[in-house]
Order: structure tokens, then sequence, then C-alpha cells
């Protein structure tokens, strides 16, 4: 399992706000911010996180860092879709949608291949790794 910071939540408070300064970019890293609404709250939650690219489709990985569990913001997202995302400059509405069992294989291989630590998460835990794809909508 990746090695967190002792306080998660100070940390992502940290990243949350340098990124939002530095116009919703961070140097070289595919990060973006995703706002769910809590699940039995229904308050906002952002959680900072990479994001993958492929063919012109924007994915996020549930990985946890290799935890046990799946990631709040996941199980946030499957009671309710609807989330805000930002990235590259921009903040948006879009649709969560979890890739669908018969989708992952091909797209899990290929996300493990640009970065093979998701392998090393898949192979720590006994859970499937979600792997969801952020829909914007087209105007």
């Amino acid at each position: 399992m990746t090695e967190l910071p002792v306080d998660q939540r100070a940390y992502n408070r940290e990243l949350i706000a340098e990124f939002r300064a530095s116009g919703r970019r961070l140097g070289d890293r595919p990060l973006l911010l995703l706002t769910t609404s809590g699940r039995r709250s229904g308050a906002p939650h952002t959680s900072p996180m990479m994001f993958i690219r492929i063919d012109d489709k924007m994915y996020v990985i549930a990985s946890n860092a290799g935890a046990v569990n799946d990631p709040d913001w996941f199980r946030n997202l499957v009671a309710e879709p609807a989330v805000t995302v930002e990235a590259e400059g921009e903040e948006y509405a879009a649709t969560a949608l979890p890739v669908a069992d018969e989708d992952r294989p091909v797209l899990w291989t290929r996300i493990c291949e640009r970065y093979p630590f998701f392998t090393d998460h898949q192979n720590g835990v006994d859970r499937r790794i979600p792997v969801v794809e952020l829909v914007r909508p087209s105007y």
C-alpha cells in the first residue's frame, strides 16, 4: 500500500488551495478536484486525485492508494453521480459513470501500462478497484 501523509485531510486542504490558486493546474501532474455529494449528508466533498485521459475520455481510479475499502468519494458518486470537476483550468458539471465490468479489463490494462503502480494497488487488495469515467455534457 502507498504511504499516505499522517494528516490526509490537512494535506488535501493544502493541495486543493494550491491547485485553485494556480488556475486549476499544478505543473505537469494530471490532477483534478472532484466534488461529490455526501451519500448521507448531501454536503459537498472535494477530493484531489489524478486523472487519466484515454481515447478523449477522462477517468479516475478508485484505488484509495491500495486500501482495503473503496474511497468515500467513490461511494458518494455511486449514490449520486452528478459531480463537479475542476481540471485543466476549468470547472464544470459532469456525470460520474463507473466503467462496466465487461469494459474494464482492456481499459485496466491500458491504465496499468501507463501507471504500473495501479497494478500494485490491485494486487494488494481483494476488491476490484473501480474505474470511473467523468462525462462532461456537450452543449
